[in-house]
């Protein structure tokens, strides 16, 4: 007479409400990694738009122009003020080669202490000032390039 080997309905249900437990814990953890990605996206970018700068204005350095000159990177042509890309798409998003179809790429402007906003969605941005000085394109600076990154993935940018 032979005998079955098996598993008792006992230590089924056992392992099924382990497995229960498991995943109530693990799936929320796993679930929604967007909001994560989308911080990162910003975090790179922001690293993008800093790197950019730096590099611009060490060109504009190295050519021996002045504050104002536009200097060209691959290729490119980037505005600049107080030897820093202007704060708009032909300045320090030209630099960084941000594209649009990733990014709303708000107006900006050309002068000292502009603005220019980088939204991914909404409440996920970057934005970028441009360097400042009390008279335009003359030193001393009053104010270097600033680049301010808004949103985290815990308060809804996702």
């Amino acid at each position: 007479m032979k005998r079955q080997a098996g598993f008792t309905l006992i230590e089924l249900v056992m392992v099924i409400v382990i497995l229960g437990i498991l995943s109530a814990f693990a799936l929320p953890r796993f679930a929604d990694l967007g909001g994560e990605a989308r911080v990162a996206s910003l975090n790179g970018l922001a690293g993008a738009l800093k790197s950019a700068a730096s590099i611009a204005h060490a060109d504009q350095l190295v050519s021996g122009l002045t504050l104002g000159q536009s200097v060209t990177l691959d290729g490119t042509v980037i505005t600049m003020v107080n030897g820093y890309p202007t704060a708009n798409a032909a300045g320090v998003g030209a630099a960084a080669d941000v594209d649009a179809a990733d990014y709303t790429i708000s107006a900006g402007g050309v002068l000292g202490a502009s603005t220019v906003t980088f939204t991914l969605q909404a409440g996920c941005l970057v934005t970028y000032t441009a360097a400042n000085a009390a008279v335009i394109n003359t030193a001393p600076l009053t104010a270097s390039y600033d680049v301010v990154v808004t949103g985290t993935a815990a308060a809804g940018c996702s």
